[in-house]
């Protein structure tokens, strides 16, 4: 495939700004007014030009029901305007007042045991309830009437990381919409019951309001009302944030609507739907700071995220300067991580990088969560690295619009992924997560960018597809593979995909059903290994988790197994359809196995390879129309050098011949196209 440049824009991804978006959440009303003076001030000096207010504000613009006071959002909105400082005000509605939460008990989320959850945390209520609706439209509208021409206002942030930590709520509001949900899909109970397979443990239908939510019962309650219902919440989520959106489409024109995704965090949520929806793409991550490989994680964010964008440039709407608050160890970064980190978030796309949040709280459940300014003030090194961080951005700004380009995508569907999780799968181990990862992982070691497809999308552009875990296809989904093979495309699939319908269903065909055909096989058992137990290849590798018992009708045997449960049987196979290739891996390998395996793979995909490049020298390039950015990120703990040629984009410098990359350490390379 040929590299083709992508068209360049200069304007900033936030109108208004024609640099880099640089700052993060700021919540003034923890601080006194002389405190505030202080904030701005620090602000300008290290390039802060976009900060999101109000989110957890709604009982101070709204401190009794329909009484509203902005003195002091008014006082912020000015402070800031005067400072040439944007503003992305946020819609409050993530954390409605005690008063609402007092007079509107019926609204109150319900988990699956049927606890009513209370006050005193964060998180909305029943996405359904009548009254909460009610209240987040006056709120919003207020809002709306008030700010929507400032000048100072930027961007609108909509709730708060919609799904986190409410999510399914089992209300008798939640019912009543699951039922007209149901019918508006299904059109008659015949058609839902035949496709929730009622006549299993005899669970037929025969009114609607015989239909609850999938409370908890006596055993596993059925599948596919357990998929329809995670269908359901996501719909409901997502009409809460339309609702917001359109009102300030109206009231508010020209100034584009967002909500922070957690692009590959939030299981509740179909961002693929979302994404159709919003303005501008935004999201939010947090390392898991335990893990050696976060790093490898934060760029598979950061590649679903702009696959959500559909290329466009994103905006990182929350990261964190070091450690976070809620997990079991809270591990600091080390420095230099904060720039790395967010040049991760960069160089795939993002026009623009906030943190959570500018001042460390002093009280509440986050107060240990860093931040820009931290409790040390502006002395620390911390907020010496995010003042570095913010001057190298305003070196970067003629790279604002350029894109990434990517040959390989990975199928990513959540509805698939809500299917598999659920109860009486095969094993316990099955996890869609963990195979990802690793096919992910293998491909980022090798230095190559990866975007994310909805299974059902247009996959033409790309040379390699991989499905490493795709449980459920549809019919639509299995033909578009097809096509993609047939066209010259080169898949691998993992096991355990392609196994049900859409009403997790298994379809009365050979399986994997949905790739049987791309794939050249059948499986005719599958045979999951016990905790612990391996499967050796033929081609010195081991398997763990799973096996299966294939039947090859096209395909050709790539390596065997020589233990296990499917002992003499093909073990990882590859079949040739039109003009591609497919390939199937029937247990499941780490990346280096998957990289010892599937070498031949990238060869049918005319992806070559560097085996001696440092696996841990992360590289990822953005394209103007005559000019890339060449994004170096060194994630050792010793000196890397490079040849590369062209000008240091952050110093200006010339850059020729051999390049020095120190540990920890950052180097873009601008050059122009020829």
């Amino acid at each position: 495939m040929t590299l083709t440049a992508p068209a360049t824009t200069r304007a900033g991804i936030v109108p208004g700004l024609d640099r880099i978006a640089f700052g993060g959440d700021y919540n003034p009303e923890q601080w006194p007014r002389e405190v505030w003076d202080d904030d701005i001030k620090l602000m300008t000096e290290i390039g802060v030009n976009l900060v999101s207010v109000g989110i957890f504000s709604w009982v101070l613009l709204e401190p009794r029901e329909g009484q509203f006071d902005f003195a002091w959002l008014d006082d912020v909105f000015d402070r800031l305007h005067a400072a040439g400082i944007g503003v992305s005000l946020g819609t409050p509605t993530a954390s409605p007042p005690a008063w609402f939460w007092k007079q509107h008990p019926d609204a109150r989320p319900v988990t699956r045991d049927g606890i009513p959850l209370g006050f005193g945390s964060r998180g909305m209520m029943s996405p359904s309830a009548p009254a909460y609706a009610a209240a987040c439209e006056r709120i919003v509208t207020a809002l709306a009437e008030r700010y929507g021409t400032h000048p100072a206002l930027r961007l609108w942030h909509v709730h708060n990381e919609y799904g986190a930590p409410v999510s399914e709520s089992y209300d008798t509001h939640s019912v009543d919409a699951f039922r007209v949900w149901l019918a508006k899909r299904y059109g008659t109970l015949e058609h839902l019951n035949d496709a929730w397979g009622t006549a299993f443990w005899g669970q037929r239908y025969g009114e609607w309001d015989e239909i609850d939510a999938p409370r908890r019962a006596a055993t596993t309650v059925n599948p596919a009302q357990r998929l329809d219902f995670a269908r359901f919440t996501s719909d409901a989520l997502l009409a809460c944030f339309v609702r917001e959106r359109d009102i300030l489409h109206r009231l508010s024109p020209g100034i584009p609507v967002t909500t922070n995704f957690m692009a590959t965090s939030c299981p509740a949520m179909d961002y693929w739907k979302w994404a159709r929806e919003v303005d501008i793409v935004s999201n939010d991550h947090y390392l898991t700071g335990e893990r050696r490989d976060a790093h490898v994680l934060l760029a598979m964010d950061a590649d679903m995220t702009r696959s959500l964008a559909a290329g466009k440039p994103w905006l990182l709407m929350e990261h964190s300067t070091s450690a976070v608050n809620w997990q079991d160890r809270n591990i600091a970064k080390r420095p230099g991580e904060l720039e790395r980190n967010s040049l991760s978030h960069w160089a795939r796309g993002a026009d623009g990088i906030l943190f959570f949040q500018w001042r460390a709280s002093r009280s509440g459940a986050e107060k240990f969560h860093s931040a820009i300014v931290p409790h040390q003030g502006a002395q620390s090194r911390i907020f010496t690295e995010a003042a570095e961080l913010g001057r190298h951005l305003g070196d970067l700004r003629d790279a604002l619009g350029t894109r990434v380009h990517a040959r390989a995508a990975i199928l990513w569907d959540w509805e698939s992924f809500w299917a598999q999780d659920l109860e009486w799968r095969p094993s316990k181990d099955l996890s869609h997560r963990r195979q990802i990862e690793n096919y992910y992982t293998w491909l980022w070691q090798l230095g190559l960018t990866v975007d994310f497809a909805h299974p059902e999308a247009d996959l033409a552009s790309y040379d390699l597809v991989l499905a490493p875990s795709l449980y459920l296809m549809s019919e639509a989904a299995a033909a578009n593979v097809e096509s993609f093979v047939r066209a010259g495309g080169t898949l691998i699939a993992g096991y355990f995909s392609g196994i049900v319908g859409v009403h997790d269903n298994v379809p009365a065909a050979p399986l994997p059903h949905g790739l049987s055909a791309v794939l050249g096989l059948s499986i005719d058992e599958f045979a999951p290994l016990r905790s612990g137990e391996t499967a050796d290849l033929s081609n010195g590798l081991s398997g763990t988790v799973w096996t299966d018992l294939l039947t090859a009708t096209s395909a050709r045997t790539i390596a065997t197994y020589t233990t296990g449960p499917a002992a003499g049987g093909a073990a990882i196979t590859r079949n040739t359809l039109g003009a591609g290739s497919a390939w199937y891996v029937s247990t499941e390998l780490d990346p280096d196995g998957l990289a010892s395996a599937l070498a031949p793979a990238l060869e049918d995909a005319r992806i070559r390879a560097d085996s001696a490049r440092e696996p841990q020298l992360e590289h990822i390039t953005r394209l103007g129309d005559d000019v890339a950015y060449e994004v170096y990120l060194n994630h050792t703990d010793r000196t890397l050098r490079l040849q590369t040629d062209g000008t240091d984009a952050v110093s200006g410098e010339p850059v020729g011949g051999e390049t020095e990359i120190a540990a920890g350490g950052t180097r873009i390379i601008r050059h122009p196209i020829q």
